[in-house]
């Protein structure tokens, strides 16, 4: 089966390379603001490209939303789009990044000898909107986007809504409005799916070379949850890449799904009807434990 990631490259969209690069090729990648700006996600890439040795053609891609706005989350996560222990492990590496992601992954979709082509997205949906609606003839080829987005309940960058969601709500509906085929990891699925100070001490513990890095961005990543007074932190892209790893782990129930696009504030927030015609998948998952068993197992060893 081919795969692609799309990402805006912070810590757990890390891991959750991580893990799909540990079950299978990953095909190619494209990059988009999100996290932070673009050029901090080309320069993360750069780093991860050289550190964990991947060989997949990188793209860079979307800087802002389709209609020109750009949303970060670096009140959050930092200029650099994450945090970690003991400072910044992502030392200046050789730029391996190239230009025109939406023309590459329309080429990969079009490309003869593979049926199913899964997209992994883990950021704003721009670039995917962008190939949607540039190449609608791709569409087709799509088997499945499994996207980590979204939220049936309470958002995180609004009350209403999730941050990918929100950082580019006109994409969702594009993608909606052409029939591509969405499985969804929203918010209330991946709170409950959690790790702790635990699953540090066994990633820093692990065998893989890059062991002690990857604790170290993983702690800074439970420390969001720490300095707001939690013991523990959802795993949100993880989740998405379970999904696509091992969908027995997971319920995936039918819904029709739109999305807010009123300059108001319920902007972003993605409407679920369960008894509506079905257009995506709502995940649910069936066995946290052997989703966080699945996420540590590759974090340790990369």
């Amino acid at each position: 089966m081919g795969v692609w990631i799309d990402t805006d490259l912070g810590a757990d969209d890390l891991f959750a390379i991580l893990m799909a690069a540990r079950h299978g090729a990953i095909d190619g990648m494209s990059l988009s603001f999100g996290c932070t700006r673009l050029s901090e996600v080309v320069r993360t890439a750069d780093w991860a490209a050289a550190t964990f040795g991947w060989t997949m053609p990188i793209h860079r891609g979307a800087d802002r939303a389709l209609l020109g706005g750009l949303e970060t989350a670096e009140a959050i996560l930092g200029p650099r789009g994450f945090s970690a222990r003991g400072g910044d492990p992502t030392t200046p590496a050789p730029a391996c990044t190239r230009a025109g992601a939406a023309a590459a992954m329309a080429a990969w979709l079009a490309a003869p000898g593979v049926e199913a082509r899964s997209v992994l997205a883990l950021g704003p949906l721009t670039n995917l909107a962008t190939v949607v609606i540039g190449w609608p003839e791709c569409v087709p080829r799509l088997s499945r986007v499994i996207w980590m987005g979204g939220a049936r309940d309470r958002g995180n960058h609004t009350p209403h809504a999730e941050f990918n969601a929100f950082a580019d709500p006109e994409a969702l509906a594009a993608l909606v409005a052409r029939g591509v085929p969405l499985t969804i990891a929203d918010l209330t699925a991946c709170r409950a799916v959690t790790i702790d100070e635990r699953a540090v001490a066994r990633v820093a513990a692990g065998a893989g070379p890059n062991a002690t890095t990857v604790a170290a961005l993983l702690g800074g990543y439970l420390d969001i949850a720490l300095s707001r007074g939690r013991s523990a932190m959802a795993l949100y892209d993880p989740l998405a890449a379970a999904a696509l790893i091992a969908p027995h782990l997971f319920d995936a129930a039918p819904v029709g799904l739109s999305v807010a696009l009123a300059h108001d504030g319920a902007r972003g927030r993605t409407i679920v009807d369960r008894g509506g015609a079905a257009n995506a998948a709502l995940l649910w998952p069936r066995d946290p434990g052997a989703i966080v068993e699945l996420c540590l197992s590759a974090l340790e060893r990369a």
